[in-house]
């Protein structure tokens, strides 16, 4: 049974024993490994390109397509990372170690949705839609903590390798 923290029962720990060799074992893994800093770096363009024309009023086309490629890339890394949740924990999305971070992503992916669908119905001016792409941003700039917390706290929990001493 988990805890409100996300917790897996009575240890606390964020994986079983189990889940963590499944964590260990599977490719997806490795797939959000590389994701994740890929998606970053694309987000950090994208917002350089948002900011830019909100500044200067220039590079509309070219921050709109940012955010486009941003939005696929999440829509990628959310797939995958679905996979990944299946794997380890048994379930698709919002496996109780990953709850709150799962919930997060729902929001964060509504809004690159919305901006999707502002920009390809054309029911958003160009500003409104850099001001929900920028809604999008913050959204994701919290649950991209929320996970590099995720992994910090797993890191700690993991334990050392066999003749290794603190």
């Amino acid at each position: 049974m988990a805890g409100n923290d996300g917790s897996q029962g009575g240890g606390g720990g964020l994986y079983t024993p189990e889940q963590r060799a499944r964590r260990d074992a599977t490719v997806w893994t490795l797939v959000q490994g590389v994701l994740a800093p890929l998606q970053f770096a694309v987000f950090l363009v994208s917002l350089g390109l948002v900011l830019r024309y909100l500044a200067t009023d220039d590079g509309y086309t070219a921050a709109s397509v940012s955010v486009v490629i941003k939005t696929l890339v999440l829509y990628l890394i959310m797939v995958t990372g679905a996979i990944w949740e299946k794997v380890v924990f048994g379930q698709y999305l919002l496996a109780p170690a990953f709850f709150w971070e799962d919930v997060v992503s729902f929001l964060v992916i509504a809004l690159h949705t919305l901006y999707l669908y502002g920009l390809f119905a054309g029911v958003m001016t160009p500003a409104t839609l850099m001001a929900v792409a920028l809604a999008a941003y913050a959204a994701y700039v919290i649950n991209a903590a929320q996970f590099l917390w995720k992994l910090r706290r797993a890191r700690l929990e993991d334990p050392a390798p066999a003749g290794v001493t603190a």
